[in-house]
C-alpha cells in the first residue's frame, strides 16, 4: 500500500512490457463506501494489470470485483498475506488465513461475480503455526471453491509483535513449501514470492513453480526488469535504455500536469517512484538526492528528470 500506484505502474511499464503488474491493496471499504474513481482510475498503457482487493465479506468482495472488471482489471486479486493490525482489525489480510472456508466462499462469490481469474496471494502459516499440512489444507479448500492461482509469499505472518516490514525479513524463508504445493497440486497455478533478487534466483524457482513475483526488489531496483521481455516473453524488442526510460516519463509527467488543472498533483508524488532507476551505476546517490529537492519538486517541472540525470559520471 502507498507503493505500487498508478503512476509506479506507469513507470515500471515503461521497463517492461508484459510483465503483470498488481495494484496496491484496495479495501472493499473504500470501494463500497468511498471514492470509486480514485481507486480504481488507471493508465490504459499499465495493462496486464491485477486489482488486489482487501475485504473478508463475499457479497462487499464480489461488488468490488465486478467494478474492478468494469474498470478494465485483467484479473482480481485477493490478499490474504497482509500481517498489519490495522488490517486485522478489519478482518482480513494475513489473518484471513485461519478461516480457510470463508476465503473459499469469498472467492467463490468473487467467481461468481466476474469472468475475469480470481487469485489469492498468501503466506504459508501464520504466528507459530509452521506445519506444511496448514497451507496445504489452506490451498486445498480455497482451490474447491475455484481458485486456480496462488501466489505464495514463503514466510508466516507473525500477527502479534512484528511490523509489516518485520514481517517482509525476519520470519524465515521456506521455498520448499511453495514447491511441495506445486507437486501436490499439478494442476494449479503457483507463483512464489519472498526475498527474490537476481535473474538466477528467478531461473532457479521456475524449476520448481510457474511464476515468480517480484516486490521491494522491483521498486528499489526497477531497471533489472529490463531483459524480462526477452527473456521470459519471448519479446526481442530491444528493451528501452535508461533515458529513454525518462524520456517517456517526462511525457507522462507533462501530460499529469496538464491534466491535473488545479487539483495540486505533487510532481513527488510520480518522481518518488523513480529513484531506484539508476541504482548500481556510479552517480546514483545524486540522482536519487535531485529527485528528492523538495525546492526543486516544488517547482513542479519534469525537467527535474534531467537534471537528476545529469548527476551521473
Amino acid at each position: 500500500m502507498d507503493w505500487t500506484d498508478r503512476h509506479c505502474r506507469v513507470f515500471h511499464r515503461q521497463i517492461t512490457r508484459h510483465t503483470w503488474l498488481y495494484t496496491e491493496m484496495v479495501t472493499t471499504g473504500a470501494l463500497v463506501y468511498g471514492d470509486i474513481a480514485r481507486h480504481l482510475q488507471f493508465n490504459e498503457e499499465e495493462q496486464p494489470v491485477a486489482l488486489q482487493l482487501g475485504g473478508s465479506d463475499p457479497t462487499d468482495l464480489a461488488a468490488s470485483a465486478k467494478l474492478g472488471q468494469k474498470w478494465g482489471y485483467n484479473e482480481i486479486n485477493l490478499n490474504c498475506g497482509c500481517p498489519s493490525e490495522r488490517v486485522q482489525k478489519g478482518a482480513f489480510g494475513a489473518c484471513l488465513m485461519a478461516e480457510p472456508q470463508l476465503v473459499a466462499d469469498c472467492v467463490k462469490a468473487m467467481r461468481d461475480a466476474v469472468s475475469i481469474d480470481v487469485t489469492v496471494k498468501h503466506r504459508i502459516g501464520i504466528d507459530r503455526i509452521e506445519s506444511y499440512d496448514f497451507v496445504r489444507d489452506f490451498v486445498g479448500t480455497v482451490a474447491a471453491a475455484g481458485c486456480r492461482t496462488f501466489i505464495v509469499h514463503a514466510r508466516n505472518a507473525i500477527l502479534k509483535g512484528l511490523s509489516p516490514k518485520e514481517n517482509r525479513e525476519v520470519p524465515p524463508l521456506n521455498y520448499d513449501f511453495a514447491y511441495r504445493l506445486k507437486g501436490d497440486f499439478p494442476e494449479l497455478e503457483f507463483i512464489i514470492n519472498g526475498g527474490i533478487k537476481t535473474q538466477q534466483e528467478i531461473d532457479l524457482h521456475l524449476q520448481h513453480v510457474d511464476g515468480v513475483m517480484l516486490g521491494r526488489e522491483a521498486y528499489h531496483n526497477p531497471y533489472a526488469m529490463a531483459l524480462f521481455d526477452q527473456r521470459y516473453y519471448g519479446d526481442m524488442t530491444p528493451a528501452k535504455t535508461r533515458g529513454e526510460v525518462l524520456g517517456a516519463m517526462i511525457h507522462y509527467i507533462q501530460v499529469q500536469l496538464q491534466e491535473d488543472q488545479g487539483r495540486n498533483l505533487k510532481l513527488n508524488s510520480i518522481t518518488r517512484h523513480m529513484l531506484g532507476l539508476m541504482a548500481g551505476l556510479p552517480g546514483a546517490r545524486g540522482f536519487r538526492q535531485t529527485l528528492s529537492d523538495s525546492k526543486q519538486l516544488a517547482l513542479g517541472d519534469a525537467r527535474l528528470l534531467l537534471d537528476a540525470a545529469a548527476k551521473l559520471i
